[in-house]
């Protein structure tokens, strides 16, 4: 008797099994079960969009090549020995030279010297500040473009050109040499680096574009889509947007005409 009970029983467990499952699978095709409530989605921004934190740009203090109030600020973090940046600093100089004059874009430069890869940039970075120190931003700017002249880059310049470089830009030897050898531009150096650190510089050049309205999401979409043509092997664009859509991070030595279609594209 008791086996044949079994026999019975077990087609009915089966048939009972069979309704607990599908209507455990219905409850979890609709979200609505007991031990699993309905829990808020975190929505994860776009991978282009992120948190871009930069020190404002001061007209007191910042070395700006052309209008204090522009509506694009073009902040560069730059590394005097780094062969990329002798190259953007030409493609840097022709956009002032075509926008700078409307007022509509300037240049800022900070200060970024990879010492690991160049370890005379970050006293060359000093010597640009005693020029700034000792000259105002006009000086700064004729030492700088001087600087990149004369270097081929990787360490190559001689350490001897930086007192002849201040002369050559109308700058008194000795009070350039009694700046520089006293270490007293340092913390400035660092500052701008520690700056580039907090604003996501990974290499050099980088520039943040910095603007006065949100850029739209129809023009942002059309920079990346320029962009397209510069992904790298491991999938990533050179650009990049702040979340409040007011500052654009690129990164390195782009070509002028993507610079230009960049800032085009800004300026509609």
């Amino acid at each position: 008797m008791d086996s044949k009970n079994n026999h019975l029983n077990l087609p009915m467990a089966i048939v009972i099994a069979g309704i607990l499952i599908a209507g455990a699978i219905f409850l979890r095709g609709s979200g609505k079960t007991d031990s699993q409530p309905d829990k808020p989605v975190a929505v994860q921004p776009p991978p282009a969009l992120n948190a871009i934190t930069l020190r404002p740009v001061d007209a007191a203090r910042d070395h700006i090549r052309g209008n204090p109030d522009a509506d694009i600020m073009f902040v560069e973090f730059s590394d005097t020995e780094c062969p990329f940046c002798k190259r953007f600093h030409t493609v840097m100089q022709q956009l002032i030279s075509e926008y700078g004059k409307s007022g509509k874009v300037a240049w800022v430069y900070r200060q970024y010297p990879i010492v690991q890869l160049h370890s005379k940039a970050p006293k060359e970075a000093e010597a640009l500040e005693c020029a700034a120190e000792l000259g105002g931003n006009e000086k700064f700017w004729e030492y700088t473009d001087r600087l990149y002249t004369l270097t081929n880059s990787n360490d190559s310049l001689d350490s001897s050109n930086l007192p002849r470089m201040a002369t050559d830009v109308g700058l008194n030897e000795k009070l350039f040499m009694d700046c520089l050898s006293s270490g007293r531009q340092q913390a400035r150096v660092k500052s701008d680096f520690d700056d580039g650190i907090a604003a996501g510089v990974q290499g050099t050049p980088h520039s943040v574009l910095v603007l006065k309205t949100p850029i739209s999401a129809k023009r942002r979409e059309a920079i990346l889509a320029h962009m397209e043509q510069f992904r790298d092997q491991n999938g990533d664009l050179p650009v990049n947007f702040s979340l409040d859509g007011l500052r654009v991070g690129l990164n390195g030595a782009l070509p002028y005409q993507s610079i230009k279609a960049t800032v085009d594209a800004l300026l509609k």
